[in-house]
C-alpha cells in the first residue's frame, strides 16, 4: 500500500511539473468594446520550456463563434509559438469565451479566455 501511495505521489508531481513546461505570456485577454459583425482577433504567445519539442494536440473553442488557429508543427525547445483566437462578434452584448489547448503528453489542457462587449457600430450622420 505504501508503494502505491508513493507511486501516486510521484506521478502527481510529474504531472504538475509538466504543466510548467509551457509558459503562456498571458492566458486572458479583454477586447473591451468591439463593433458588431467586425471579428476581433488576439494572439496568445507561449514558450516551450521543456527539454524536447512540444506539439499541440488540439485547441478547442467552447462555441462556433470563436475560432483558434494554432501551429501543427512541433515547437522546439526554448522557442515560442502562438495561438490566434478570433471572436466573430455576431451577437450583441457581453461575452466570455474559453479555448482549451492540449499539448501531446500533457495531462491537463491550458485554458485561454477572451472577453468583451459587442456594441452597435456608430452610424454616420449627415
Amino acid at each position: 500500500m505504501k508503494s502505491f501511495l508513493l507511486a501516486l505521489c510521484l506521478i502527481s508531481g510529474v504531472s504538475l511539473f509538466a504543466q510548467t513546461d509551457i509558459q503562456f505570456k498571458e492566458t486572458k485577454h479583454s477586447f473591451g468594446k468591439i463593433k458588431k459583425n467586425v471579428p476581433a482577433t488576439y494572439t496568445f504567445t507561449f514558450t516551450n520550456n521543456a527539454n524536447k519539442p512540444v506539439v499541440i494536440e488540439f485547441a478547442n473553442a467552447e462555441c462556433g463563434c470563436t475560432t483558434p488557429i494554432y501551429p501543427k508543427a512541433p515547437i522546439a525547445k526554448g522557442k515560442t509559438g502562438t495561438i490566434q483566437v478570433t471572436y466573430n462578434a455576431a451577437t450583441m452584448g457581453t461575452f466570455k469565451k474559453n479555448v482549451d489547448v492540449k499539448f501531446v503528453h500533457s495531462n491537463q489542457p491550458y485554458t485561454l479566455t477572451i472577453d468583451g462587449e459587442v456594441v452597435e457600430p456608430k452610424t454616420k450622420t449627415k
